[in-house]
């Protein structure tokens, strides 16, 4: 099914609430005038207020476990509005709310 590819601006959540941004490396292809996403790109992720127990332990990085089957960019998958992550240290996915609208992929 296609989904909406993902571009350097688009609000990505941990699933705690923490803004996770991507360090992209494809500056070749944009779209809505934004970097896109691909499945290599690692997210940076801020103000994850995630506690185990009394012990601190937010999402710190968060690295991509599937993206677009079909699209590519710079030979790399591009990443998708259905697209999954993992954030590490504690395993959990993104929260993808709002991307661009222009340009879909599968």
């Amino acid at each position: 099914m296609p989904g909406y590819l993902l571009q350097q601006g688009a609000t990505v959540l941990c699933m705690h609430g923490g803004q996770a941004q991507p360090v992209t490396t494809n500056m070749r292809v944009k779209v809505s005038g934004q970097p896109i996403v691909t499945q290599q790109d690692m997210y940076t992720i801020s103000g994850c207020p995630f506690m185990s127990g009394s012990n601190p332990m937010p999402c710190v990085t968060g690295q991509w476990t599937s993206a677009a089957t079909r699209v590519k960019a710079g030979g790399l998958p591009v990443l998708l509005q259905d697209s999954q992550a993992a954030c590490t240290p504690n395993g959990t996915g993104f929260n993808i709310l709002v991307t661009q609208i222009r340009v879909k992929g599968q």
